[in-house]
């Protein structure tokens, strides 16, 4: 009776452990429309796989990282992204990397990354980085993490947070993100508000930002650049 009771305790145990952690995947694409047509072609999580028979080395492989970013530009930063569009490897991996170039003052705007967590590493340079928390309680104030940071210098910033780095030094520097995402997305906070297409009706924003509909439309006239 003893082994009985025991086997049943575990089946038990099994049963609820499976329905505590049953869910669905987490999605790496902004979207995926279901159609009632077997015939439309499938893309599942934006990426189909290869025929194990013809992989080879070079589909885990990418060179160029060595190569700095051109950072002249409006913000004066450039990210140069290895994910699953251009190294076919990290398809469902759930990994991804990034090298960061920054001019002297120069700035990876506030973002976030939808679909994953960021950890990145200074290589050359000094850094000023921070994150901003969820929406907190009634009248409260969303809490912000920041910190200065020097080559050998690891800072993590949490998935979906909005977040930025920000070049304090008079030489360039360069730091190298990892994501735990194969293709974690990137939302720039400015580009995606005042440079969407079309553009956000500027009543919506004038009263989201408390400011004049001219404030409103002279941001949305300017040219948002993609550091990406």
């Amino acid at each position: 009776m003893a082994i009985k009771s025991f086997v049943l305790i575990i089946a038990i145990l099994a049963v609820v452990t499976s329905i505590s952690h049953a869910s669905d995947p987490s999605p790496l694409q902004d979207f995926c429309v279901a159609v009632n047509d077997s015939m439309t072609t499938v893309f599942v999580n934006g990426k189909v796989c290869k025929d194990p028979k013809v992989v080879t080395a070079d589909d885990f492989f990418k060179s160029g990282l060595n190569v700095a970013g051109n950072t002249s530009n409006n913000v004066g930063s450039a990210v140069t992204a290895v994910n699953v569009n251009n190294l076919p490897g990290l398809n469902t991996l759930g990994i991804s990397l990034a090298r960061i170039d920054y001019a002297p003052y120069g700035l990876n705007p506030p973002h976030t990354h939808p679909r994953g967590t960021e950890v990145l590493t200074v290589l050359e340079g000094t850094l000023y980085v921070g994150f901003v928390l969820s929406n907190p309680g009634p009248n409260m104030k969303n809490k912000l993490f920041t910190k200065i940071l020097h080559p050998g210098d690891v800072f993590v910033f949490p998935i979906g947070l909005i977040h930025f780095q920000f070049n304090v030094g008079k030489t360039k520097a360069v730091a190298f993100a990892g994501l735990s995402s194969q293709n974690p997305g990137v939302i720039t906070i400015a580009n995606a508000v005042f440079g969407s297409d079309p553009p956000i009706n500027d009543d919506v924003l004038a009263k989201a930002f408390q400011v004049d509909k001219k404030v409103v439309d002279y941001l949305q006239s300017q040219f948002w650049w993609d550091n990406n």
